[in-house]
């Protein structure tokens, strides 16, 4: 019994170091709640329910597909007060890093980081706005952007 439960931790474990936020099923119950433990509940539920592969495979139940994207969220998820800080400016290494993980390349940085600056509002409406939120006006902006669509695609 007990090599059963230890196994259930450690594949509980291995899924929880691959989740994606804000996507899954448990992504969809927890959501609009922060702080940590409605984090943990959406990440064991998905683990629990096993549908987070599923969404990242098909790009469905919120998951998105796209790496350079879920990378973006994973460091926003952790960073987001300080990228909202470096956007708010429209410089800094924060906001720098995202360029980076989305793949950005150097000639169009410029472009990316007037677009956040110009867009800070939209982005980050209250106080309370979390990095999903923040993640998805984001992508949202790029992708109606004509020099920078093609980096979210």
């Amino acid at each position: 019994m007990k090599k059963l439960i230890a196994g259930a931790m450690l594949l509980g474990a291995s899924s929880l170091a691959f989740a994606q936020p804000g996507c899954g099923v448990g992504a969809m119950i927890w959501k609009g709640q922060s702080g940590i433990a409605p984090h943990v509940l959406a990440a064991t539920t998905n683990a629990t329910l096993w549908n987070q592969t599923f969404g990242m495979t098909t790009g469905t139940l919120g998951c998105n597909t796209n790496e350079a994207i879920q990378s973006m969220a994973m460091y926003m998820d952790s960073n987001v007060d300080k990228v909202a800080r470096d956007m708010s400016r429209g410089e800094g290494e924060n906001l720098d890093t995202l360029a980076v993980l989305l793949n950005i390349d150097k000639a169009d940085r410029p472009e990316f980081r007037k677009l956040m600056q110009d867009n800070f509002a939209t982005i980050f409406p209250s106080s309370d706005t979390t990095s999903d939120q923040a993640v998805s006006a984001i992508v949202a902006l790029m992708e109606s952007h004509e020099g920078l669509s093609k980096y979210v695609a």
